[in-house]
């Protein structure tokens, strides 16, 4: 808990005092404390990158939050928020939002891609009935669904295309504090209920029939983990745009530092969900100067040889 308290608050300060224009750390503490107007590192500081440091820690907290859920309830260790249909599910209502009534703002479009992600884990978990294989199937047909319907839309909408081919990529910049404002009580919830349900995980996992017979209610602990789960993926889509593998690669870490015990898990995932997806858009800044790397795409370079070590692996924890 420690270690990840501390890389947390490290890559926060990173977030606000590296970029294009780097300012040091006793600089960034006066801009946050004692900001003088029209400071140039203040301004930066305040205008630009607490904003996003901000949207990143709420996203990574439900990435993070959302993926251990994930796993715990489908017992699958390679599942993240993209198995269920829900970034397919939020990309397509974003599409149409822009298609069919003009939205062009994050605002704009924060609510249909959270309505989007909602509907289509609605889908899945109705059809798939809480058993874990049947529902990465139906997750994988569902974006296997939704994918030519989006590509239809796209071919037909020159300027959805252009909105969506920039939110699809996954960044923080662009988004406001009053997108947050909007959408931290669903995050609060989730990460609550996913709390209350991480002790039923532990017995969860020692198989379905276990469970029941330690008095679990197998199909209530489900339904609850499925709302908790769009809850908490549909916000973060929604703030951030569909970004790939930080739901997946948290869980695995968290669980190298405490184990198996999920209500230690989940804790941790909380925490180092934020310190991903800020890692990599920090990286993002740094690793081009002077157009960025959207944090979605540093993301998934970081995630894909974590995946293929898992699928490697002889001695996977099991989710």
């Amino acid at each position: 808990m420690v270690t990840a308290l501390a890389a947390l608050l490290l890559v926060v300060l990173a977030s606000l005092a590296l970029g294009v224009r780097d300012i040091a750390p006793a600089e960034v503490w006066r801009a946050l404390t004692s900001p003088v107007a029209g400071f140039m590192d203040h301004d930066v500081v305040l205008d630009q990158r607490l904003p996003r440091t901000i949207v990143g820690l709420a996203a990574g907290v439900a990435l993070g939050t959302a993926g251990t859920l994930i796993q715990g309830v489908t017992r699958n260790p390679i599942a993240d928020p993209g198995l269920l249909g829900l970034n397919s599910g939020a990309s397509l209502a974003v599409v149409c939002a822009v298609w069919l009534f003009g939205v062009t703002s994050p605002i704009g479009y924060v609510w249909f891609a959270f309505l989007g992600a909602a509907a289509a884990a609605a889908i899945v978990f109705s059809v798939g009935r809480g058993q874990p294989v049947r529902l990465a199937l139906v997750g994988a047909a569902v974006t296997a669904l939704i994918t030519p319907l989006i590509t239809l839309v796209l071919l037909r909408d020159q300027q959805a295309f252009n909105l969506y081919r920039f939110w699809s990529v996954g960044s923080l910049t662009g988004r406001g504090l009053d997108t947050v404002t909007a959408l931290w009580p669903f995050i609060v919830v989730g990460v609550v209920l996913a709390a209350v349900l991480s002790h039923r995980l532990n017995m969860l996992a020692l198989g379905d029939d276990v469970a029941t017979a330690l008095g679990q209610r197998v199909g209530t602990t489900r339904t609850l983990a499925a709302i908790a789960i769009v809850l908490l993926a549909g916000t973060a889509t929604s703030l951030a745009g569909p970004i790939a593998l930080v739901g997946l690669v948290v869980p695995h870490a968290a669980r190298r530092l405490v184990g198996t015990d999920y209500r230690w898990i989940m804790g941790i995932g909380a925490l180092l969900g934020p310190v991903m997806l800020l890692s990599a858009d920090v990286l993002g800044r740094l690793i081009l100067p002077r157009s960025e790397l959207e944090a979605g795409v540093v993301a998934a370079l970081l995630g894909a040889p974590v995946l293929i070590a898992v699928a490697r692996s002889r001695n996977v924890v099991g989710a």
